[in-house]
């Protein structure tokens, strides 16, 4: 069964870098960003790894925690966390999940079901569609999903800015614009009338077309 926005994410119980956890009790009432990688060791994933390393303080302040995965034992994610310190300045300060049966891809739809074997044996190519990022909030349900080539880094300030957005949108019922950045104009959603603007508005908000309406970004 596919994966959709809106969906309950699949629950599932594994070993990663720092333990035994099952996801959603880990999750609790926080958010969370799970990335994935098809194998350890491969030159992409490794800038990420570290990258999101450095940037883990700014999902802490958004009450996110982060969690990464890759299509290979635990034991080899610390091998690969030496060499992701030595060459981006930053180790994993998160988990990491190994998925070497392939359980958590198949679950999340990254690979198809009837996939055959283990991480074992296993090239990068094998598992080139285990590029995603799934946003879940604290009710367990999938916010957002973006998936990425093999080739192509992951931009981890757009994953930041959209968790800006819909943590906005489950707080204000607001939605933002192209190329939104926090602090900008945000859009009020159709589905709330221009009488239950003015009451939530009352310094007042601008009408574009009767669709689109914009006001200051609630705090």
């Amino acid at each position: 069964m596919s994966l959709r926005i809106g969906d309950t994410a699949p629950d599932f119980t594994a070993q990663t870098t720092q333990g035994t956890l099952n996801f959603h009790e880990w999750i609790g009432d926080s958010w969370c960003i799970l990335f994935s990688h098809p194998k350890d060791f491969t030159p992409v994933c490794t800038t990420e790894l570290g990258y999101m390393a450095k940037l883990k303080p700014e999902f802490d302040k958004r009450n996110t925690k982060i969690i990464g995965l890759s299509v290979d034992p635990v034991d080899n994610h610390a091998a690969w966390s030496k060499d992701i310190e030595e060459t981006q300045g930053a180790a994993p300060n998160y988990p990491m999940i190994g998925d070497d049966k392939l359980e958590v891809a198949k679950l999340y739809d990254m690979l198809p079901a009837e996939e055959p074997g283990s991480a074992e044996g296993r090239t990068p190519a094998d598992n080139a569609t285990v590029r995603s990022v799934f946003l879940i909030g604290p009710d367990k349900k999938v916010k957002a999903m973006l998936v990425y080539p093999m080739t192509s880094g992951r931009d981890f300030n757009e994953v930041l800015r959209l968790l800006d957005s819909v943590q906005l949108n489950a707080k204000h019922t607001v939605a933002t614009p192209v190329n939104w950045r926090p602090g900008d104009d945000v859009i009020i959603p159709p589905a709330v009338s221009d009488e239950e603007a003015k009451k939530k508005y009352p310094e007042g908000f601008t009408t574009i077309k009767p669709y689109l309406r914009t006001v200051k970004q609630p705090n």
